[in-house]
């Protein structure tokens, strides 16, 4: 068994649990954050004022899943949530030693 937790863009968190909703998934779940990854911040224009945003809104998705299907699902997700760009977020893939 696996553990896969993904953070992604917001607007791509509903296609992607879409996505998901036909795969063989044990257990998900879903939750807001906030965070950064290498680029630390982002610019935010607002009212035609620029400023730094120190967080970066965020949707985290955690599902455990079989160890045979963790490949696919991991495509799944590269598929819906790869933009190239700065930002598009995390994968982690973790054992697990048991679920209940």
């Amino acid at each position: 068994m696996k553990q896969i937790i993904t953070t992604v863009r917001p607007h791509l968190a509903e296609q992607l649990l879409a996505s998901l909703r036909r795969a063989p998934l044990e257990a998900l779940s879903v939750m807001e954050v906030k965070g950064y990854g290498r680029q630390k911040s982002y610019l935010d224009e607002y009212q035609e004022t620029e400023y730094s945003q120190a967080f970066v809104p965020k949707v985290e998705i955690t599902m455990w899943v079989d160890d045979s299907r963790c490949e696919e699902i991991l495509k799944k997700i590269v598929s819906v949530t790869r933009t190239g760009r700065i930002g598009d977020g995390k994968i982690l893939v973790l054992p697990v030693a048991e679920y209940m």
